[in-house]
């Protein structure tokens, strides 16, 4: 039985008009993760509701039939990694994996997703179109522009999109650098009528995204997700997910969430609450309430990482009653200081009550995430998260306490960006392993390696593509990227200016001709904020 046999789809295509765009629409992993994420669900129901578009899905596992000879084929990006992926799939469908290598009797090449939205120039080469921003408002623009041009040349077709809101062609726009290895110098248009900077496109409706299908083939087995949040108020000033995404959006209880959950329920007794920050939206508790109903007391209820101070005891007693056994709790450091340099508005005690409650109201774990390596961290700082966490399984001694812990990674459109990744995060992750484990604390830390390659990744240039189809027959090892910038050398910068060097403020970033939320001058004025703090 095909995989595709057993999904349970929430919308009904429609008819077709007569020759409709013939669309390829990949994800590059396979088809359990594929179909969990979200964006992806998204953007697929919003080419099957077109009439004028034959979509088809193309995972690296299975396929759709797809069409012999397609117009637009799509990535949905939202795993760094997951570009070598994209790579096999281009051969799989006979296109050639840089831009400049198509012509006219290829399909053009387009991405999006959160990858590309944070900073496309390290991929830049292998998309003729990156789409920057929201789904919902992006898509059938991108769509109807397309029309406009359809039976146009492909240059032409590429000019003139590129004029359009949130859409990005990267071979429109040039990159001057100092030297082979040094900083970029300009980031221009090749002509006058492009645009000098591509805004990012956002939604701000208050009907926000629900799962399109429901499969036990998922990752995330039969689960319906909805998403109750989009973007984080908090604003730590790392954290991309937040700066990225502003302004801060709510779905609305009676004509998004409600009438999402109804529906999704039909098909499924699982369910998963999206969002950043999901318990602050401000009528969490009335969503509560009427998930506590006794109609639901069968359903399976998921949330995202909860705020520490919205952890009550009534939370943790519906969590426990729909089947949820732990929450996550994005703590950060357990070190005050640390936390007012990342605008991490938390206290000790805030976090100890978090715990307290959830015991109370009969969960059976908590898992935190931490992290090392944040500017101006020193070891009393990681000594003072062994401290908490050791209060924190003092007060609740019946709760499984785990500490998941990444390395500061710097990321585009933030405060951080600046900064580089600590030389010294790896002896940092053993040093809080060594002590966590005495107490009895379930460590579980991300690798340091994976932290550079993202890093490199974050913070990349164009310079990079070379250096990923190199890494793709080395393998996706720290000492692959080594060996290939080994190889690159007096072509591209040292892995050091991209992962570990302070850049300067002022400089010319990647990303400068992206435009996001905010501008570089409230970004830096957010940074001297947090340093301030100290």
């Amino acid at each position: 039985m095909s995989l595709f046999a057993e999904e349970k789809i929430l919308f009904k295509p429609v008819s077709k008009d007569v020759n409709p765009i013939p669309i390829i629409y990949a994800f590059p992993n396979d088809y359990s993760v594929g179909i969990t994420s979200l964006g992806y669900q998204l953007v697929w129901a919003n080419f099957c509701l077109r009439k004028d578009v034959d979509v088809r899905r193309l995972f690296t596992d299975i396929h759709e039939n797809l069409p012999r000879f397609p117009e637009l084929v799509g990535f949905s990006f939202s795993w760094e990694l997951d570009y070598v992926n994209i790579f096999k799939l281009l051969e799989y469908l006979q296109i050639p994996i840089t831009s400049k290598d198509r012509d006219e009797n290829h399909p053009l090449v387009f991405g999006g997703g959160p990858v590309l939205t944070a900073n496309p120039e390290p991929f830049a080469d292998f998309f003729d179109i990156i789409l920057l921003g929201d789904a919902e408002n992006l898509v059938d623009s991108f769509v109807d522009s397309y029309q406009e041009v359809r039976r146009a040349s492909r240059q032409e077709k590429l000019q003139q999109l590129a004029t359009k809101p949130g859409i990005y062609v990267p071979s429109l726009y040039s990159v001057e650098y100092e030297d082979k290895t040094g900083k970029i110098k300009a980031i221009k248009p090749v002509n006058n009528s492009l645009p000098d900077t591509i805004e990012k496109q956002t939604y701000r409706g208050n009907i926000l995204a629900a799962s399109t299908v429901v499969t036990p083939k998922a990752a995330w087995e039969n689960i319906y997700m909805v998403e109750v949040v989009r973007s984080c108020p908090e604003m730590c000033r790392f954290c991309l997910a937040s700066y990225l995404t502003l302004p801060f959006r709510v779905a609305s209880v009676e004509n998004s969430l409600i009438p999402a959950i109804e529906r999704g329920l039909t098909v499924t007794n699982r369910l998963g609450l999206l969002g950043a920050s999901v318990t602050q939206h401000p009528e969490f508790e009335s969503l509560i309430d009427y998930l506590s109903q006794p109609q639901f007391d069968d359903v399976r209820v998921s949330i995202a990482s909860v705020r520490t101070n919205t952890v009550t005891e009534k939370l943790a007693n519906f969590l426990t009653k729909r089947d949820t056994k732990s929450i996550t709790i994005a703590l950060e450091s357990g070190s005050e200081k640390i936390r007012g340099i990342i605008n991490k508005k938390l206290t000790n005690e805030e976090i100890i009550q978090a715990a307290i409650n959830a015991q109370a109201g009969g969960l059976k774990a908590i898992k935190f995430y931490g992290m090392v390596g944040l500017p101006q961290e020193e070891y009393e700082d990681i000594d003072a998260t062994i401290e908490i966490l050791k209060a924190v399984k003092k007060a609740a001694p019946s709760l499984k306490i785990t500490l998941g812990c990444s390395t500061f990674v710097p990321k585009s459109h933030t405060p951080f960006q600046w900064f580089g990744v600590s030389k010294d995060g790896n002896k940092r992750l053993q040093y809080l392993e060594k002590n966590l484990r005495k107490i009895g604390i379930d460590f579980r830390p991300e690798s340091y390696n994976w932290s550079v390659i993202q890093a490199l990744i974050s913070r990349g240039d164009r310079r990079l593509s070379k250096l990923l189809q190199l890494t793709r027959h080395y393998g996706e090892s720290l000492g692959s990227y080594k060996r290939a910038f080994k190889e690159l050398k007096g072509e591209i910068p040292p892995l050091e200016y991209y992962v570990h060097e302070n850049w300067q403020i002022g400089q010319v970033l990647p990303w400068q001709h992206l435009k996001t939320a905010l501008r570089e001058e409230t970004l830096v004025k957010h940074l001297h904020q947090s340093l301030s703090a100290v």
